[in-house]
């Protein structure tokens, strides 16, 4: 996932629906602006707020009162006496024209929060008693489940944009984002109980996101209303139910983005993006993009390689590539994958390490990739030792991939006594990788003869 930068995120916040009209009322509230116990602006200013903001129909009061809201909420707006109900202009009223990038963003991520709280609550109306409170008694309702329920749904859908599954600003389906909070993993077909969950999850979810779209977190295609419309009505033109998008579609904005992206980096999760790295050592980038997918860890080393000359770059991933680690195998291959994108220039660098145990593998593939002349042959334990480590790499890469299994075919298939030689290489991973072989090659005479080599090497390593 690529970051949009801060300037442009501030630009914006500020052209958000709700932190622009929430700044508007701050500057329109005066001495005679009155507000009640809870902070809120009393009912019958609110005809005026909703003037002042350009506000008519029937929804008019209901915006402006949230505006008011999230202008207490961000510190536009200022209680100065609770008694009294009187207001004056916050603080942070300056810093959306005065501050930095950073301030305006801290005001709309505290305007986020007010609305994430509000889409949290279900519709109360008719829940009033006449004393004026709320009776919770008749409302099925758990607060920190809602909570939970909508953030899994933000996760969800973080992951979709940020990942590369989703072609870049493509809106995701409501229908399958309902169902990846709700559908067990392991569930090959939805039970009717199953699906009925699904579709209360997505009405839910178009109020949700309907509440989530002035505050710029999300562009939303709401649900279809013929489709909500009761089963004895006409439909007022014809349906086509292979529409997916009548079901509602929902993206990230860029600023959405950016905003969960804070969110989840405050919880204590990992949220990578493309960017963060660029001004870090070789060691940062090689660990860091580790973990990231290849279109993304591609990018993240080109920024990363823009900012330094060649062979320098060179020579610092080469030393970053080092090590005996677990994590060792794919810092070489990522080593390798951002070599591959450094010219000719870097030549030297790779001449330098070529009688280096680890490197030098890497550095004769380079350079024959690059056409360099008087390149060394590798010896035949050169040759094993990088295998080993390719497998390593891939199998922290990807796992059991099919991509992986075809390349343990293919070496047991290319080299006679494969096993029988390989389980000599000094490589912290040689058992497990032929473990891995093992378990992967389909041909249960190879895998039983990979599994023998894992275990002399396990044995020859004291394991």
């Amino acid at each position: 996932m690529r970051l949009t930068s801060e300037a442009e995120l501030a630009r914006d916040a500020l052209s958000t629906p709700l932190l622009s009209r929430a700044a508007r009322l701050a500057r329109w509230a005066g001495p005679e602006t009155r507000v009640d116990a809870g902070g809120g602006l009393v009912d019958e200013q609110l005809p005026a707020a909703a003037e002042a903001l350009g506000l008519s129909g029937d929804d008019a009061a209901a915006d402006a009162s949230e505006a008011w809201r999230v202008a207490v909420d961000t510190g536009l707006v200022e209680i100065v006496d609770e008694e009294e109900g009187t207001v004056t202009a916050g603080e942070d009223l300056a810093l959306l024209t005065g501050g930095s990038p950073q301030d305006v963003l801290a005001v709309w991520l505290a305007a986020l929060e007010t609305v994430l709280a509000d889409a949290s609550v279900p519709d109360l109306d008719g829940l009033v008693a006449e004393d004026g409170e709320v009776d919770l008694s008749a409302l099925d309702w758990d607060p920190e489940a809602e909570a939970e329920f909508l953030d899994g749904v933000l996760g969800n859908l973080y992951l979709l944009t940020a990942g590369e599954d989703t072609p870049a600003g493509a809106p995701v389906p409501l229908p399958a984002l309902a169902a990846s909070v709700i559908v067990p993993s392991d569930m090959s077909e939805p039970t009717n109980d199953v699906l009925e969950q699904v579709s209360d999850a997505m009405m839910r979810l178009d109020d949700q996101f309907r509440m989530l779209e002035p505050v710029g977190l999300v562009a939303y295609q709401p649900v279809d209303e013929a489709l909500m419309a009761d089963a004895d009505e006409e439909p007022a033109a014809p349906v086509d139910d292979t529409d997916v998008s009548r079901y509602g579609m929902v993206r990230l904005t860029p600023l959405g983005l950016y905003g969960l992206r804070a969110r989840l980096l405050e919880a204590g999760f990992e949220a990578p993006a493309v960017g963060d790295l660029a001004d870090k050592g070789a060691d940062a980038l090689l660990d860091g993009t580790a973990a990231f997918p290849p279109g993304a860890a591609q990018a993240e080393t080109e920024q990363w390689l823009q900012r330094r000359e060649s062979l320098a770059a060179a020579r610092e991933l080469l030393a970053a590539a080092r090590g005996s680690d677990a994590g060792a195998p794919l810092r070489r291959l990522r080593c390798q994958q951002a070599l591959s994108l450094v010219g000719a220039s870097a030549e030297p660098a790779l001449r330098e390490v070529l009688d280096d145990a680890e490197l030098g593998g890497l550095a004769r593939v380079w350079l024959t990739e690059h056409g360099a002349v008087d390149v060394p042959p590798p010896s035949e334990a050169m040759v094993y030792w990088l295998t080993i480590d390719t497998v390593a790499a891939q199998l922290a890469a990807e796992g059991n991939s099919e991509e992986l299994r075809a390349l343990v075919e293919g070496l047991a298939r290319q080299h006679g006594g494969f096993f029988e030689a390989v389980w000599r290489v000094e490589h912290p991973a040689t058992a497990d990788v032929l473990e891995a072989m093992g378990r992967l090659h389909p041909d249960k005479k190879v895998a039983k003869e990979a599994r023998k080599a894992a275990f002399k090497a396990r044995s020859q390593q004291g394991g």
